[in-house]
């Protein structure tokens, strides 16, 4: 087993208040797994770290080892990134950190999503460059409904932009952002979305890893605290028929020695921001397995939804799968629209990150910008399709030699297994939709 130089414990364990600490790591799910260990333990677990069976990985929401059993189910160990630590205002005594993942013995390196992240870091680092990414996150809170169900927590008309009371009347949002803030994750503001009990907690941007740290832990907060107030939090793509969905929209830029290498002059964009959204549109299909990674992600994108359905790019135009916000200067960047609540921070964000690589690396050259409404332009004028369904997304990401080979064989084929599993399942499950469409009548 690997073991770790003696480090010194971060100051938010010095104080002797905290009695626990949670090490987290995200699964491809984008799932919060980990362990609460002792702080009389901490140590050992840092010169150690801890043992988790590395199916893990490769195990479905219904909890179904999909992949792990040709290998005959080895460890993994997860390290504590001390760097991360923070205390958990919401649990007293308890502090948390994130974890790198490594295998044991001669075994494949296990699919590590927050390692994907790191390398397409180091990536454009070899060129220079260092990514900046701002995630913004959509949720919806529920109540559990008493008959096996839920229910929406506020289920008002036009709540969009409204806070205070009449929009999250136990002020539990507010206290997610509250704490968040506190914890020194970039949590800058919060309000009621555009769909009945739907909510967006802001984050500041940051370097590309910190970014998706802020991200996954985000989503594991708001369902924690949602849990410890008796309601249900969930960042599924679209939860109920009578409502849009919930986007996972990234705001990418890139940096050269501390200046914005996306801010051209008077006002204007670089050809780096031109090669990097035409890597990100190149494969724009197969980035969809990972940003769209369920069944019901793509009941969400359809007309009118303000998330994409064809591969393209626009001047702030929100009907696009890339939007150029009009801020310039510092503030220059691009916004990939297309993802869906559900995805995985870290796999979103590396994989379109290597797609935009791509497009810096090769200097791919970047097409006409839609104009308007691109759900209406007629013929190709709105840009190749994207994926309809998950298969279809799976098979584009299985087709994509770029993305396969820079996301890794480990996450790659785990991730297709899993989810074509997924897929299958679906198939063969027979819905609430088909009992009320054709019991009664056939």
């Amino acid at each position: 087993m690997i073991e770790q130089k003696k480090q010194a414990l971060p100051p938010e364990l010095s104080d002797g208040s905290v009695t626990s600490v949670r090490v987290l790591y995200a699964d491809l799910h984008g799932v919060a797994r980990g362990k609460d260990v002792p702080i009389g333990e901490f140590e050992r677990a840092i010169e150690h770290g801890l043992a988790f069976c590395s199916a893990i990985m490769g195990t479905d929401l219904r909890h179904t080892p999909v992949v792990g059993g040709e290998e005959g189910y080895p460890d993994l160990v997860a390290y504590p990134d001390l760097s991360t630590m923070t205390l958990v205002p919401w649990e007293p005594g308890v502090a948390c950190c994130l974890a790198d993942l490594r295998p044991v013995g001669d075994h494949a390196p296990p699919a590590d999503p927050r390692g994907a992240v790191r390398r397409a870091v180091a990536a454009f680092e070899e060129l220079g460059l260092s990514p900046v990414v701002g995630p913004e996150l959509e949720f919806f809170l529920c109540e559990r409904d008493g008959a096996g169900g839920v229910r929406r927590y506020v289920d008002n008309l036009s709540m969009v932009y409204t806070v205070g009371p009449q929009a999250d009347p136990r002020g539990i949002v507010r206290e997610i952002a509250e704490m968040l803030s506190k914890m020194g994750l970039g949590a800058f503001a919060s309000n009621h979305e555009f769909m009945n009990s739907q909510y967006e907690i802001n984050l500041h941007h940051a370097d590309a890893l910190a970014a998706a740290d802020r991200a996954f832990r985000l989503k594991s907060a708001v369902k924690d605290v949602a849990a410890m107030r008796g309601l249900v939090a969930t960042f599924m793509g679209k939860p109920f028929n009578d409502q849009g969905g919930s986007g996972f929209h990234i705001h990418f830029s890139l940096e050269r020695d501390g200046e914005n290498a996306f801010a051209g002059e008077e006002g204007g964009v670089t050809d780096l921001l031109r090669h990097f959204v035409a890597g990100v549109l190149e494969h724009a299909s197969g980035l969809m397995a990972f940003l769209n990674p369920t069944i019901n992600a793509y009941r969400r994108l359809v007309p009118d939804s303000l998330a994409p359905t064809h591969a393209n790019w626009g001047w702030d135009n929100r009907t696009a799968f890339v939007r150029i916000p009009p801020e310039r200067g510092g503030a220059t960047r691009v916004e990939v629209r297309v993802g869906d609540g559900s995805a995985n921070p870290y796999l979103a964000t590396a994989a379109t990150l290597f797609a935009g690589l791509h497009g810096v690396r090769e200097r791919l050259p970047l097409g006409p910008p839609v104009g308007g409404d691109a759900y209406t332009l007629a013929g190709g004028k709105a840009g190749p399709p994207l994926p309809a369904t998950l298969e279809g997304a799976l098979d584009a990401l299985e087709a994509d030699e770029v993305l396969r080979g820079a996301m890794g064989e480990q996450i790659v084929e785990t991730f297709l297994a899993l989810k074509r599993y997924e897929v299958e399942r679906h198939r063969t499950w027979v819905s609430d939709w088909e009992i009320s469409e054709y019991l009664h009548h056939l």
